[in-house]
């Protein structure tokens, strides 16, 4: 069975909602004038197919690390030293 398209905007706006129950600091386009994000030695990426858990799972590495997520067009990104946590639809 084919996998179901995940609208990009659907997906923003659950990130948004879950970030905001959970406190977490976000950084977006609105805030920053340029954000550039080096990967380090090691990436993780987070894919979202749907399952809300994949968002919470992400989130909840900002929330042990005590750090912000970044947003940078569908992609978010926690920045820890020389890795980093992407999240994409």
């Amino acid at each position: 069975m084919p996998k179901e398209k995940i609208d990009k905007e659907d997906f923003v706006k659950k990130v948004y909602e879950i970030v905001n129950e959970m406190k977490i600091p976000l950084i977006d386009e609105r805030v920053y004038e340029k954000a550039e994000i080096k990967k380090g030695s090691v990436s993780v990426v987070f894919k979202y197919e749907g399952d809300e858990s994949v968002i919470k799972g992400f989130l909840g590495l900002a929330e042990y690390y005590h750090t912000v997520v970044i947003r940078k067009g569908y992609i978010f990104v926690i920045p820890i030293s020389n890795i980093t946590f992407d999240l994409q639809c």
